[in-house]
């Protein structure tokens, strides 16, 4: 129960973020800080995929709703969820996962959080811009927004990675 008022209330604090904050900074170059996956990304290894698609897609449309991106949320959030157990699977340890251990970087270190989350998030905003901008002739801004939102959202996941989510070890 503890689990689920914790998620509960990061839900609630991941769409605060993104919709009254992120969404509203004019960064420059096509740039735009996306942080909505992190919060599939953190949650627990068994999570089915079925119920990780179902948050991505609530998570999105409810942003889609403040921001009209008309499901571009939406539908990049369902592809990050559809797609996270099978590169999970693709990078499981030999002992599999630690069923006490989340998948954030303090857990499972920084170079297999950022393989992971990488290939997972920089999917989610390719599949995002793609049909944002929806011309091919355009691909060289859909890379160019790509990037810069890549760059600027790495640097904010990264600090809520080292602030947030680093659990001090006990002595």
């Amino acid at each position: 129960m503890k689990n689920i008022i914790s998620y509960s209330a990061l839900f609630g604090l991941f769409f605060c973020l993104q919709v009254f904050i992120f969404n509203r900074l004019e960064i420059g170059f096509g740039a735009q800080i996306f942080i909505l996956p992190l919060f599939l990304m953190i949650l627990p290894f068994e999570t089915n995929v079925f119920g990780l698609m179902t948050l991505g897609f609530l998570l999105g449309i409810s942003v889609d709703a403040f921001s009209n991106t008309y499901g571009l949320n939406a539908s990049s959030l369902v592809l990050f969820a559809y797609l996270r157990p099978i590169v999970f699977e693709s990078f499981r340890p030999r002992e599999g996962y630690d069923p006490l251990k989340i998948p954030t970087a303090s857990d499972m270190g920084w170079d297999w959080f950022l393989v992971v989350f990488g290939i997972l998030f920089v999917s989610s905003l390719l599949w995002y811009f793609v049909w944002e901008i929806f011309r091919f002739a355009e691909i060289l801004l859909v890379l160019r927004n790509l990037f810069m939102s890549v760059l600027v959202s790495a640097v904010a996941i990264g600090i809520s990675q080292f602030f947030f989510f680093n659990e001090r070890k006990k002595k």
